[in-house]
Order: structure tokens, then C-alpha cells, then sequence
């Protein structure tokens, strides 16, 4: 993402920005690196980086930002291949993992949250120590609950997609 930044903006502005906001960090490492920034911006100012060199680096900061999107590009073209493969495959728990997976997910947090809620209405004196071990639980459902979520929205996501991709227009010529 840095590349592409850079490749737009070039390297006097990204410089300029990078150093404003390194320098309101309260750690000397930022400091030291605003410093450093500050000595480059200068150098650019004052001429001692030629214009040349300036244009090598947004031509390499290119070169990195198209290497990076390939990249991206890569990872996302295997992805999509192996859930075209758990599609598309015979074996029926393949298909419906996600579906599955979703609907022990929704049973089980509410069984939990039924639960809860029960302990807090019938048995008070024992909500404290029922609610403490709810917050134990809380990293363990943050990666479920993350997971179903992502599986939801990509799935409404592919639905609205798919939905306009489909649509067959009976009347093409406008005709009553």
C-alpha cells in the first residue's frame, strides 16, 4: 500500500506528511525517523538530490506498487479457486461447511446467551462470577463471530452481484 501511495503522490509529499505525523509520535524512534525525513526533505529543497534521481525512485516506488498488486492479484485468484472447488465439490459436508458453520455459531451464542440471561433473572447473586467467565470466553467468540460475519457479508455480497448480473430484460426494444 506504501508503494502505491508513493507512486501517486511521490516522494517530496509522502515525505512531508510521513514526517508531520512521526513527529507529534511521543517515541524517540519516530523522532529520530521525522529527524531523518527532515534532513531528506531538505536535501531535496536545497538541490542536493537531482530531479533525476527523484524520478528514479517514483519510477522504482512504481515498479514496487505494481509488483505488490500482482502479488494481491495472486493471493486473491487462489482463493477463489479453492471456493470455486468447495463449490463445486461432490462431497456434500464440503458445500455446506460454511452453512454449518454459521448455524452452530448462531446456536451456540444464543444457547450461551439464553443462559446468561437466565442466570441474571433466576440466580443474581451468581451473575458476577457468570459474567467474568463471559468475558474470558469474549476472544474465543471475537474469532467465530468474525469469521461467521465475514462468510455473511461475502455471501450478501455475491447474492447482490449475481442478483443484477441475472436480470433478463424481456423488453429490449421499449416496445408497450
Amino acid at each position: 500500500m506504501l508503494a502505491t501511495l508513493l507512486s501517486q503522490l511521490g516522494l517530496p509529499v509522502l515525505m512531508a506528511i510521513l514526517g508531520g505525523a512521526l513527529e507529534v509520535l511521543d517515541h524517540p524512534a519516530a523522532k529520530t525517523a521525522a529527524k531523518a525525513l527532515g534532513k531528506v526533505e531538505t536535501a531535496l529543497k536545497n538541490g542536493e538530490i537531482t530531479p533525476e534521481k527523484l524520478a528514479e525512485a517514483n519510477r522504482h516506488s512504481e515498479k514496487m506498487a505494481e509488483l505488490e498488486i500482482e502479488s494481491y492479484q495472486e493471493n486473491l485468484s487462489e482463493v477463489n479457486k479453492s471456493l470455486r472447488a468447495e463449490i463445486a465439490s461432490g462431497d456434500k459436508y464440503v458445500r455446506r461447511m460454511r452453512p454449518t458453520f454459521g448455524y452452530l455459531m448462531a446456536f451456540t451464542w444464543a444457547a450461551q446467551m439464553f443462559g446468561i440471561a437466565y442466570v441474571i433473572i433466576f440466580d443474581t447473586d451468581k451473575a458476577g462470577v457468570v459474567m467474568v467467565a463471559m468475558g474470558n470466553l469474549s476472544a474465543i467468540w471475537a474469532v467465530g463471530l468474525s469469521v461467521l460475519g465475514i462468510y455473511v457479508y461475502k455471501r450478501s455480497e455475491d447474492k447482490r452481484g449475481s442478483v443484477a448480473r441475472d436480470v433478463i430484460f424481456w423488453n429490449k426494444n421499449n416496445v408497450s
